[in-house]
C-alpha cells in the first residue's frame, strides 16, 4: 500500500516527466512555472489513495490520469487569479504578473489540454466512464466560477446559494478525482458512488476551511494576500453568516463596508473582520468543516474493503485538517 508521501513524490516525478514541445516558449514556459511553484497536490493524491484502496497496482495508467486532474486544477488557478485580480499565488506572482493576461489565458487553455491528453492514458476501457466523469465535473467547475462571479454584484445572497456554488466550484473537483480514482482501482459502483461522495464533503470542507484562512490566516502561510475575499467581495461562508445574523446598526454598518466605493482595502479588512468577530462566524464556518467530515468518516467506514487499507486515506485526509491520529 501506498502512503500519502509515496504517491505525492510519484506525482512529482510525473509532473517533472512530462515533454512539452520546445516552443512557443512563450505558450510553454508559464505552464512548467505553474506546475513548479508547488501546491500540497490534493486531487492527484486523493485519486490514487482512493484507487489504492481496492488495488495495490498502481502503475502510470492510474499516475497520469491523476497527474492530470492537477494540472487542470492548476489552469483553473490560472484562470482564477486573472478574474480575482491576485497577483500572488503560493508566494510567486501569478502568471498574468509575471507574463501577461493572454500569455496567462493561453498557457491556462494549454494545461486544460494537457490534463485531458493525460486521462486518455487510463486503461482503454475505463476511458469513457473517466472521461464522462470529468467533463461532467469540468462543466460544473466553469459554472461554479460564474456564480461566484455574479455574486461579487450581490451585497447578500442566502446560505443554501453559497454552498451550492462550492459545490461546483471547489467540491466537484475534488469529488471526480476520489470518483476517478475508485474507477481506477475497479471498485463497485456502490463504493464508486462512495467515494464520490467522500471527495464531495471534503471539498466543501476544504472550501470553507479556504474561507477562514483568507480572513485570519498570515498570508505566507496561505501563499496570497490575507484578505482578498473581503476586498472582492467575495461570498464566504463567513460573509453570508454575517449577513444572516447582523441586526440593527451593526447590519447597516456591514452592508456600507459592502457597497462602499471610496474604502480603503486596510479600512474594509479590519471592520468586516472585527464584525466576524463580534458575531463569531468563525465557530460557525469550524463547525460546519466538522459536520463535513464527519460524513466523510461515516462514508468511508462503509467502503467495502478491509479496515487496515483504509489507514493511508484516513491519515491523509486527517492531516487536511490539522486532525492529530
Amino acid at each position: 500500500m501506498y502512503s500519502a508521501e509515496n504517491i505525492k513524490e510519484l506525482v512529482e516525478k510525473s509532473l517533472k516527466g512530462i515533454q512539452y514541445p520546445d516552443g512557443p516558449s512563450e505558450l510553454y514556459a508559464p505552464v512548467t512555472y505553474s506546475l513548479s511553484i508547488g501546491g500540497k497536490r490534493i486531487r492527484p493524491i486523493l485519486a490514487l489513495l482512493s484507487c489504492n484502496l481496492f488495488t495495490d497496482r498502481i502503475t502510470d495508467k492510474c499516475i497520469l490520469p491523476a497527474t492530470g486532474l492537477e494540472i487542470f486544477h492548476c489552469f483553473t488557478l490560472v484562470h482564477d487569479d486573472i478574474m480575482d485580480k491576485a497577483d500572488m499565488r503560493r508566494n510567486q506572482p501569478s502568471i498574468h504578473k509575471k507574463w501577461n493576461i493572454n500569455t496567462a489565458i493561453l498557457s491556462g487553455d494549454a494545461m486544460c489540454m494537457e490534463a485531458y491528453k493525460l486521462l486518455c492514458y487510463a486503461e482503454t476501457s475505463k476511458i469513457s466512464d473517466i472521461l464522462h466523469a470529468f467533463n461532467k465535473a469540468a462543466l460544473n467547475v466553469c459554472e461554479g466560477q460564474q456564480y461566484d462571479m455574479n455574486y461579487e454584484n450581490k451585497t447578500t445572497i442566502i446560505e443554501e446559494d453559497y454552498l451550492r456554488m462550492i459545490e461546483l466550484k471547489t467540491a466537484a473537483l475534488i469529488s471526480v478525482s476520489t470518483k476517478i480514482g475508485a474507477i481506477m482501482g475497479d471498485a463497485s459502483s456502490s463504493d464508486i458512488d462512495r467515494l464520490a461522495k467522500i471527495g464531495l464533503n471534503l471539498g466543501l470542507a476544504f472550501q470553507i476551511q479556504d474561507d477562514i484562512m483568507d480572513s485570519y490566516s498570515d498570508s505566507k502561510k496561505i501563499g496570497k494576500d490575507t484578505g482578498l475575499d473581503i476586498a472582492n467581495n467575495k461570498k464566504t461562508y463567513l460573509l453570508t453568516s454575517a449577513i444572516r445574523l447582523a441586526k440593527g446598526e451593526q447590519k447597516k454598518q456591514l452592508l456600507s463596508l459592502l457597497n462602499g466605493k471610496d474604502i480603503s482595502f486596510e479600512h474594509k479588512y479590519a471592520e468586516i473582520k472585527e464584525i466576524y468577530d463580534s458575531l463569531k462566524v468563525r465557530y460557525l464556518a469550524e463547525t460546519k468543516v466538522k459536520e463535513y467530515f464527519s460524513t466523510v468518516e461515516d462514508e468511508l467506514k462503509a467502503v467495502d474493503v478491509k479496515p487496515e487499507r483504509k489507514y493511508f486515506f484516513k491519515e491523509f485526509i486527517d492531516s487536511l485538517f490539522g486532525r492529530q491520529k
